[in-house]
C-alpha cells in the first residue's frame, strides 16, 4: 500500500480550515495513561452507556437528558450493574427520565460485567485501556465487540475518543478520506476496513509523531468544501 506523506493532507486540512491555527484549535484532548487509570470504573460505564444510547439517536436529545441518566442509573456503579435484579432494568424501561429503549437499557449489565473482569485482572478499567497500545486499536474494538454489548459499530470508537484513549474513528468523512488515498476498499465497519485505516494511521503516526486522534480529526478535515 503506497501511502501519501501526511504533510499534504496537513497541507489540505489548513486550505479547508482555514489556517493552522483553526485546525489546532479542533483537535481533540488525549489523556496521559495516568489520566486514564484515575478515572473510576463508573465513568467508563457513563461513557460507554451514553455513547450506546447515541447510536442512532439524536444526540443533543441523550446529552440534555444525561444527568437524569446519571441520576436512574444510580452513578454507573459496575460492580452493582453487573448483578442488577430484572425488574431493575424493567423500572428503568418505564423511567420517564431517560429514553427507555429496552434493549439499550439491558447493555448496562454486559457492559458492566465486562469493565468489572477487566478491572479485576488488570486493577481497574483504566489501567487495561492505558496498557493497550493505539497502534492496536484493531483489537482493543475487536476485544470490546467480543466482551461488551452494542460496542461492534462506531459506538466504541467514540466511547475510546470521549474518555481520552488515543485512537481514530471512522466518520464519513474520515472514511471517505481514506478511499480518495487509495487507502480504504472495505465495507465500514467490518475488521478489513479496520486493518486498512490501521495500517494508514499506524504509517502517519511513524511519520509525524502526532497523536492518532489528531491525525484522524486532520484527516476528516480535508473532505467538504
Amino acid at each position: 500500500m503506497d501511502i501519501p506523506p501526511f504533510a499534504k493532507i496537513h497541507e489540505f486540512a489548513c486550505f479547508h480550515k482555514g489556517d493552522a491555527a483553526a485546525v489546532e484549535a479542533a483537535l481533540p484532548k488525549t489523556a496521559a495513561a495516568c489520566e486514564l487509570e484515575a478515572l473510576g470504573d463508573d465513568r467508563f460505564l457513563s461513557e460507554i452507556t451514553r455513547c450506546v444510547f447515541k447510536a442512532g439517536f439524536v444526540w443533543r436529545i441523550i446529552e440534555r437528558k444525561w444527568p437524569d441518566f446519571e441520576a436512574a442509573f444510580d452513578g454507573f456503579v459496575p460492580i452493582y450493574w453487573q448483578q442488577v435484579p430484572p425488574e431493575v432494568l424493567e423500572d428503568l424501561a418505564r423511567d420517564e427520565r431517560i429514553v427507555r429503549n429496552m434493549q439499550k437499557i439491558r447493555t448496562v449489565p454486559e457492559n458492566a460485567r465486562m469493565i468489572v473482569e477487566a478491572s479485576q485482572k488488570h486493577g481497574g478499567f483504566g489501567r487495561f485501556l492505558a496498557k493497550w497500545p493505539s497502534d492496536d486499536q484493531v483489537g482493543l474494538l475487536v476485544y470490546l465487540k467480543k466482551h461488551g454489548d452494542r460496542l461492534g459499530g462506531a459506538s466504541a470508537q467514540y466511547f475510546l475518543r470521549r474518555v481520552g484513549w488515543d485512537g481514530f474513528i471512522l466518520s464519513t468523512d474520515v472514511v471517505t478520506a481514506l478511499r480518495r488515498e487509495g487507502l480504504f476498499d472495505a465495507t465500514p465497519g467490518s475488521k478489513k476496513a479496520l486493518t486498512q485505516a490501521q495500517q494508514a494511521f499506524n504509517a502517519w503516526r511513524r511519520e509525524t509523531g502526532l497523536p492518532y486522534s489528531h491525525l484522524s480529526r486532520i484527516l476528516s478535515f480535508t473532505v467538504g468544501e
